[in-house]
């Protein structure tokens, strides 16, 4: 009996892995993150999977339910939403696992930031402009920020900053990140990135709190960075005629 943690991806059912997908279809049992996943992911489960909601379950009781499944004998998919590398509560269920012996797999999804980059139709790094991309996100009650990870230091680097989890905190991301980007950089705010409902709002850090839509309260992530408006950019070397590399094959130049 194995327990397999599936990285769902940021919401669109044919978003998630070929991995993943089939792995949701061999599992005779499902926990899915329900306040997050959409249910259209869950028709790649087996028609007779038992199916399991896990938004308010406590961890005692998730875990309750690998030990069931253990003395069944039945495979797990355990869905997560996006990918499981950041913000997912697997390292926890995992530690809990190896306590209980019981195997376990991981399966990435496609992170949120990266559908949301998708929307926008932006690549969030631009030549000579910015080369890094920022994770982060507002300390809240669920888990506080370490010490140092914090707005200032991370924007003092001029990279682009993917801030999760903090819609409800935009007026103080703006004025945090003002005097370290100004007042005309610009913004973006993704919403449902992938679902039919995906919102999209644009902007910079002295307009974006007149254009935000209210009706956005969560699974949002605010895009703040020199590139998300760049232009008149030089081309990458990547591709450019005199540059030589392994694959290219262009001797002599």
């Amino acid at each position: 009996m194995t327990v397999h943690f599936i990285g769902a991806g940021p919401g669109a059912a044919d978003l998630i892995t070929v991995r993943g997908r089939d792995l949701l279809a061999r599992c005779q049992v499902c926990l899915y993150a329900g306040s997050i996943v959409p249910k259209d992911m869950l028709q790649w489960c087996r028609a007779d999977a038992r199916l399991i909601d896990t938004a308010p379950m406590s961890l005692d009781e998730i875990e309750a339910e690998y030990i069931r499944a253990r003395d069944a004998n039945e495979d797990v998919a355990r869905l997560h939403s996006g990918d499981l590398s950041v913000w997912s509560a697997v390292a926890e269920q995992m530690r809990r696992l190896d306590r209980l012996g019981i195997a376990y797999t991981l399966t990435p999804g496609v992170p949120a930031f990266s559908a949301a980059a998708a929307a926008l139709g932006r690549e969030l790094t631009i030549p000579a402009v910015n080369q890094s991309v920022v994770l982060t996100r507002i300390g809240g009650r669920a888990s506080p920020m370490p010490e140092g990870e914090t707005l200032a230091a991370f924007g003092a680097t001029g990279a682009t900053l993917a801030i999760h989890l903090a819609i409800h905190s935009l007026a103080r991301v703006v004025a945090e990140l003002t005097p370290l980007y100004g007042a005309d950089c610009p913004v973006a705010i993704v919403a449902h990135a992938s679902w039919p409902e995906e919102i999209i709002i644009r902007g910079t850090l002295g307009t974006i709190e007149r254009a935000f839509d209210p009706a956005i309260e969560r699974t949002a992530i605010i895009f703040v960075g020199k590139g998300l408006g760049a232009q008149d950019f030089r081309e990458s070397a990547l591709y450019d005629p005199d540059y030589q590399r392994r694959f290219r094959g262009r001797d002599g130049l």
